[in-house]
Formats: structure tokens, sequence, C-alpha cells
């Protein structure tokens, strides 16, 4: 009878693995490049055609790099102040940016040159925002509590909005309706303008609070039916077809939330503070997903259209830029749907099918032959009956628990664990005692390894105190023991008082 090899049975993990679908997804954005500028980083914008370039605004420059080399292409520093908010057309063609002087620029970004000058507004620029459906209209909001829509070509204001009180630091035009203009001000109000009649259509304001905070961002959902603002550590929800009710308030930052962001698909929300965390929720029901930490207060993050790179502005004047790969086609790999070019008929001679001929006689018997099966280390050892170089065999760092413990089983059957324990010194003993302390409170092999430390303390009892680090590891053993006692005791009390709590209406009734 051929030697049958030991038998790994698979054990069902005692609970979930480590990383949602939802965290590994956000991991893959590995190998941060980290670039210092000598300003806090203040804005980081992709270009939403391809090859969606960035602009990170700092200081009294902006920018624009290539995500593939991660390097500076084009600089732009026509600034008399410091720059803010550089943003990109959705051609890719023009970068419009404010300053502290409240000046309104638009840049050619391959020439640098100035193609317009808006000059209207008397303090500080934050804001500066194409239209996504009007490419020739340009938002920008200003210290000076006005938010202006700008027509390009002809340089004149097609509406400005004077509805709030105090700086206005975020704004955005609808994406689904040019004349649909969203702010969030200092005065702790958002605002909806329609840029038709130049009014202000909606106030939200989270009444009720007792502080009112500056509202930091604002974002606009792509169906325009939803709102997103930030105040303070505070993120709240605003739903714009119920006239402005706020549906959802979350607190999951310790600190200021300073910028949002959506993926490529709105269906996930980023957030960065000044706690150094990013958090992306899922905007199905607004939960955490996944969490990330930066060294340093985040003002600004931005993840490309096409999700292959996630940057992050730092206060410290830090860019991080993170990149993952996206497509089959850029790890090598063809789509299973992509068709290949026709075989020629030239080519199609070298693939003819060839009729092989039998060789010798057609009535003779064939006998089959097998290839016998590679043993393992293990099973080897095993079979020549060397049971304890079997046992140290896996008891090797990169060797999985689930072959151990199968191995140790095989042992048992064999009547051959004692002697595989046997006879051993410290250095020898040491790896079967950390097994043990890892494993003997896991469900998957406590029962085995209870089994296995009783043999050993009853073979080993006599030579205790002779190598201090085979009596710590007893300690340790120990110490696990009682803990896991400890706990078991605790969870019967507290299925006892279930019990009771579950015993009382069906006793009422």
């Amino acid at each position: 009878m051929d030697y049958q090899p030991v038998i790994v049975k698979a054990q069902a993990r005692p609970a979930a693995s480590k990383h949602s679908p939802e965290s590994r997804f956000w991991r893959q954005y590995k190998h941060p490049v980290f670039v210092k500028e000598y300003a806090p980083v203040t804005s980081i914008h992709f270009s939403p055609s391809k090859p969606h370039r960035y602009a990170v605004t700092a200081a009294t420059r902006i920018q624009i790099y290539a995500p593939r080399t991660q390097k500076v292409t084009k600089t732009i520093s026509r600034f008399k102040d410091i720059a803010r908010s550089g943003n990109i057309r959705g051609d890719g063609k023009l970068v419009v940016a404010g300053d502290d002087s409240g000046l309104v620029q638009i840049f050619d970004i391959n020439s640098r040159a100035i193609l317009r000058s808006l000059d209207s507004h008397k303090q500080p620029v934050h804001v500066t925002k194409f239209s996504a459906q009007a490419p020739t209209q340009v938002l920008s909001c200003s210290d000076d509590t006005t938010s202006k829509l700008w027509d390009v070509p002809s340089q004149s204001p097609i509406a400005t909005f004077t509805s709030h009180t105090d700086y206005v630091r975020s704004g955005q035009v609808s994406p689904s309706n040019p004349n649909v203009i969203l702010t969030g001000s200092y005065d702790a109000t958002v605002r909806l303008f329609d840029a038709r009649s130049g009014q202000c259509e909606m106030v939200m304001d989270g009444r009720g609070a007792e502080d009112r905070t500056p509202v930091e961002q604002v974002l606009m959902f792509p169906s325009g039916t939803i709102a997103v603002s930030s105040s303070g550590p505070i993120l709240r929800i605003w739903d714009i077809v119920a006239g402005g009710r706020c549906t959802r308030a979350l607190s999951n930052h310790q600190k200021t939330v300073t910028t949002l962001a959506f993926d490529a698909n709105a269906r996930r929300l980023l957030t960065g503070g000044l706690d150094q965390m990013v958090k992306v929720y899922d905007v199905s029901n607004y939960k955490v997903v996944h969490t990330m930490r930066y060294p340093a207060p985040v003002l600004c993050i931005a993840l490309s259209p096409d999700e292959t790179h996630l940057a992050a502005g730092m206060s410290d004047g830090t860019l991080s830029v993170r990149r993952r790969q996206s497509k089959v086609e850029d790890m090598g790999v063809h789509s299973p749907d992509s068709t290949l070019p026709p075989i020629s008929s030239q080519q199609n001679k070298h693939f003819e099918r060839v009729t092989s001929r039998p060789v010798g006689d057609l009535h003779e018997h064939r006998v089959e032959s097998r290839s016998s099966k590679k043993l393992k280390e293990h099973d080897k050892l095993l079979k020549s009956f060397k049971y304890s170089a079997a046992l140290d065999s896996v008891l090797r760092k990169q060797v999985p628990p689930t072959i151990t413990f199968a191995l140790i089983q095989e042992l048992i059957y064999r009547d051959g664990l004692k002697i595989a324990l046997t006879g051993r010194d410290d250095v020898l003993l040491e790896p079967i005692l950390r097994l043990l302390v890892k494993h003997i409170t896991d469900p998957r092999f406590g029962e085995l390894a209870c089994d296995v430390a009783g043999i050993v303390i009853d073979m080993y009892t006599p030579v205790l105190g002779q190598s201090p680090l085979i009596d710590s590891l007893f300690l340790r053993l120990r110490r696990k023991v009682i803990a896991e006692i400890r706990f078991q005791k605790e969870l019967l009390k507290m299925q006892g008082a279930f019990d009771m709590v579950i015993a009382v209406p069906s006793s009422a009734r």
C-alpha cells in the first residue's frame, strides 16, 4: 500500500479578514511620492480630460504635474500675491486662479500666457472654478462677502451675489445646471443662488446649533439635488429638493474638516481635516469605510477621474501623491473581451492538424504510466518514521499552523507524539512552546494545543529552572490560559444574563 500524505483540513477562520474589500481597494494606493513646497498646499485639481494633469497651488505659483512621472511640466507664477484655487477647465487647456489681491486670472496651460484678467473683487479670492456645463463661465468667491459668475469672453460678471455677510471661502457651480450656484461662508450659512434672477433662493444654516461655526467647504452631488457642507468637525448633508433640510450630521473628525471630494462615480465621499486624517464615506449610508493618516494637517485632497492617483496637500507644504494600478492593460494582461487579429492563411498552414500514427501493434496491451506525486519534507520524514525531525520541519515560521497541527494530529494517530517531543533541549523546545502560546486560545487549534501542552508539561516539569527562556515561555503560557479561562467565565455570565432577559417576556405572556 502506498504512503498517504498528511491530510490538511480546511479550517474556518474564527473572525472576518482584517481588511474589508473596501479597505483593500483604498490600500491599493501605495508608494506615496512626497514633494516639499515652501508654503502650505491650498488646492489640488485634476484635469477632467486625459492625461489628467493636476494643478497644485502653493504660495505665489501654480505647478502643473504629469501624473505618470509625478514631475512638474509647467509653472505659472504670474501672481501679485498668494495664489488660490488653481482650477483646470474640462478640456484641459485653460487654468483659472485667484490671489490675495482680489485678481482672477485665466491662463493658457501650455504657453502660460494670461488670457483674461477679472479685476472686480476688493479682497482675497479663495475660490475660482470653471462651470462644468458652461465652459466659458467662471465662478469666483471672495473675502469681500460677494460671489460672481463671470462670462470669460466679455470679461464681465453675469451675476453678483451679495447675500453673505462674511468671508465666502467655498463655492461650486451645479454640475447639472449652470445657473445654480452653491456657496458656503464664514457667516455659518450655505446658500443656493440662481444666476438668472441673481437672488438667493435657499438658505441652509443648521438651525438649533448653539455656536454658528463657519462653513469651510461645500460640495454638490452630480445630480444637483444633494449638497454636503463642513463646519468645524461636523459634516452636514442637505436635501435641496426638500427645501434645504439637513438629513444627516456626521462627526467623525476630531478637528475642522477642510476639504471634500468625490470619487469618479460619486459613490464615495472623501473628507480631510486638521486632525491629519482622510476619511472615506459610503454615500449610501454615510458610514466610514476607510481611514488614512497623513503626517500633517490636510488642507486639500483630490482623486483623479480614472481613480489612479490620490493627492493630498498639507499645511507644512507637503504634497503627497499615491498611485494604484486600475486597469488590466496597465499590468500587461489582456482583457478576456479583447479581440485578437485573425490568423491569415499564410500563418494558418503552421497550425494545420497533423494526424499522429499509432506506434506499435494496435492490439497490444498498453500499461498506463503514473507519475508518482512528490512528497513534502514532513511527509518524507514521516514515511521514514523520523517523528522528531518531521515535527521540527513544520515548526518553522513560514509553515502555516494548519499544516503544523495536521501533522501533530497524525503523530497522535501513530502514537508518535511523545516520541517526537522526547529528549529536547531548550533550543528545540522553544518553537513548540511558542506555537502553544500563540494558538492555545485559537478556536481552530485550542483543543489539540491543550493536549500537546499537557504532554509537554508532564515531560519537562522536572527541568524547569534550568533555562530562563523556557521558564518565561511556560509563564506566558500559564498567563494566557488563565486569561482565557477568565474570559470564558465572563462569557458564561453574559450568556446567563441574556437568558434571563429573553425569558422575562416569554414568562409574562
